[in-house]
């Protein structure tokens, strides 16, 4: 297991605080899932383990090219996407970061075990040796169909955003995920991370424990 350093003050009613604890794939089903591309809603706090990561690996925290954060998801792009993808969850060994540091939590690049969101780092670090912009690979964090916390890679194109997914070979549209999006890099600078959770428009976040899943 890895753990997830999202916390939450609500300034609204008691209602709005008990819906932050709903069934994540009913309030997945409840988003409008229409538009290609994710919404953002703000900036946010990063996950701990991401900033004892780039504290550790700055070179892989560098930001892009403004300009170059989307490409074309071309034939030859999907791909790419799609070899990386299957690679990196063939290569890897799910393990908790317990289990393999005897850590709660440590975000790395790994080289035969890792959890959810050492999958996703790998991928975004092959892909960018690769030749794919920084800003359009973005380290994601989410709740699974169980309500659990994970990270998965997003992929932004032109086209709209990919999603890339330990638990899953296939690439899907994120609107096809049914994952409930807490929030991401920014494309901008990967430093920064940015809400997906609608709710943060009425709220603000700070740094709080919560256990999740790899």
């Amino acid at each position: 297991m890895w753990r997830l350093i999202v916390g939450l003050i609500v300034f609204s009613a008691p209602a709005l605080a008990g819906a932050a604890h709903a069934d994540p794939v009913r309030a997945a089903q409840a988003l409008d899932r229409s538009a290609p591309f994710m919404r953002v809603f703000g900036p946010t706090l990063p996950p701990y383990g991401f900033v004892r990561f780039c504290a550790e690996r700055p070179d892989e925290c560098v930001p892009g090219r403004f300009d170059d954060s989307r490409v074309s998801a071309g034939p030859e792009r999907m791909r790419e996407l799609d070899a990386i993808n299957r690679r990196v969850n063939t290569e890897i060994i799910a393990a908790t970061d317990l289990e393999i540091y005897g850590e709660t939590e440590r975000w790395t690049l790994p080289k035969t075990r890792g959890d959810c969101e050492d999958y996703a780092l790998l991928k975004r670090h092959l892909l960018i040796k690769q030749g794919w912009p920084i800003g359009a690979l973005l380290m994601t964090v989410v709740r699974d169909e169980t309500g659990e916390g994970h990270a998965v890679l997003t992929v932004r194109t032109a086209q709209g955003d990919f999603i890339l997914d330990n638990k899953v070979d296939d690439i899907k549209p994120w609107q096809k995920v049914r994952y409930t999006f807490l929030m991401r890099q920014s494309y901008i600078d990967p430093k920064v991370w940015v809400s997906l959770d609608p709710k943060d428009a009425r709220r603000h976040t700070i740094v709080s424990s919560a256990q999740t899943s790899p």
